[in-house]
Formats: C-alpha cells, structure tokens, sequence
C-alpha cells in the first residue's frame, strides 16, 4: 500500500525526470538552430579598399556581397558610362542601377569580367560556369539538371537569397532563406540599350560568370523573386550584371 510520503517521492522522481526531458530537448534545439545559423567567415578587400564579407560554402569561398570596384588590379580605371551613350560602347564599362545609391554593388558589362588586367580583388577570381554549378550542386541540384538551361533545381535559389535591405520581397509561395550564407542580393540589371531593368531592385539579381558562349554572347546566373529556381542562360556581352567574386 502507497503511503503519502511514497506518493511524495514517486511525484518529485517524476518531476525531476520531466525537467531533464524538458532541458535535453532545448538544448538539442538550441544546437540544431545555431549549427544552421554558424558559417565559416571572412573578408577581402579590393584595389580602391572596399571590405568585403566572405563565407565558405561547402569547398569553396564566395563574397557575400557585390562588387563595387572602380578600377582594375592593377590600378586602371574602369569606364564610368552611366549616361546611356557611353554604356553602349563595346568597352569595359560600368554603372550604378539608375543612379541609386541604395544598390547593392554596381553593375558591370562582361568586357570588364573579360578584360585581361582583372577586376576581381588580388588571390580571387570571377567564378566559371562550372564553379557556380558546384555550388548549385552544393545545395542540393543533381548533375543532370545543373547543365540545364533556364529555371533549374528546387529550392536553391531561395538558398542563396537573403531578405530584408538590398534583398528580395517575400511572396506567398516562395521566400529567401539564405540558407547557404551566399547572401544574394537584388541588383537588378542593364539592357544592352541600357535601359535598367525592370521592375527594379526589391525583385531580380543577374550575375555573370567568367565563361563566354560564342563571340557576342556570355553564360550568367538569374535569381527572381517569383521563383525559388535558379536560372542558367547566355546574354549580350553589352548588358550590365552584379559580379561575386570566389577565391582561387
């Protein structure tokens, strides 16, 4: 027969199991969302002293941030050519999206990604086609869909974007997540007539890569906040786009 002080006993064991149940499974959920949340960091810095963030994601080291470099490694300066007439010349050139200061890094047309005397800050480089599908592949996209064109993947796009300032707008179906660390951000771009693109910069990213297809043409990356995709296509040289740059 159970006394009251075996009742007692019986009820603080009880207790004290359920605290350690409790305290096993908060921490355990503390671990698994800090583990989420902790990156491998750095920075880098380019020829006009511009800081950048950096993060490693999976074997490779990316800039967490656009360029915004003015001039070449070794000094030279870079066309400015924000006026229309001036962007339309078949030379290295770069702008700011629509005279915004708010824009996340300034747009660049590939003659500059292609121009021998290097944009991409000293021990860097501006990341093949082949490197940005290993990072796609990182993620999560599988070899087959990677050599795709157009929208490709699942979920790697919102992977790679980052929400909130310079970031995207969050519709109801798809969010930025920002789960690679990558920190994509919205930067819109330049028409080869350069017009800017629309409908501006809460909305799209275009990013070239360091591979030309054919004479007039290069391979680029596009993120879209209607989209959770990442999409792989070829555009007009002449077109301005943000550059990220990956270590050597």
């Amino acid at each position: 027969m159970l006394t009251l002080k075996s009742i007692q006993s019986i009820l603080k064991l009880s207790m004290f199991f359920f605290v350690v149940l409790v305290t096993i499974s908060i921490v355990g959920c503390k671990e698994e969302d800090d583990n989420q949340r902790v990156f491998e960091t750095g920075t880098v810095t380019d020829v006009d002293g511009n800081v950048y963030k950096t993060v490693k994601i999976g074997n490779q080291w990316w800039m967490t941030e656009n360029l915004k470099v003015t001039k070449f490694r070794n000094g030279d300066q870079i066309n400015q050519a924000q006026d229309s007439l001036s962007w339309v010349v078949p030379q290295p050139n770069y702008c700011l999206y629509a005279n915004n200061p708010s824009a996340p890094g300034l747009l660049y047309n590939f003659y500059v990604v292609s121009d021998a005397k290097n944009v991409a800050p000293e021990g860097w480089h501006i990341p093949s086609d082949s490197e940005w599908k290993e990072l796609e592949k990182y993620l999560g996209m599988n070899n087959s869909e990677a050599d795709k064109t157009g929208w490709r993947g699942k979920d790697e796009g919102s992977k790679l974007k980052i929400e909130g300032a310079q970031g995207w707008t969050r519709n109801n179906l798809y969010w930025p997540s920002n789960e690679s660390g990558f920190t994509a951000s919205a930067g819109s771009c330049r028409l080869f007539d350069a017009k800017f693109g629309a409908p501006g910069l809460f909305a799209t990213g275009f990013w070239w890569t360091a591979n030309e297809n054919g004479t007039d043409e290069a391979w680029y990356r596009y993120l879209d906040y209607k989209n959770q995709d990442v999409f792989r296509y070829y555009e007009y040289k002449s077109y301005g786009f943000s550059i990220r740059c990956v270590k050597d």
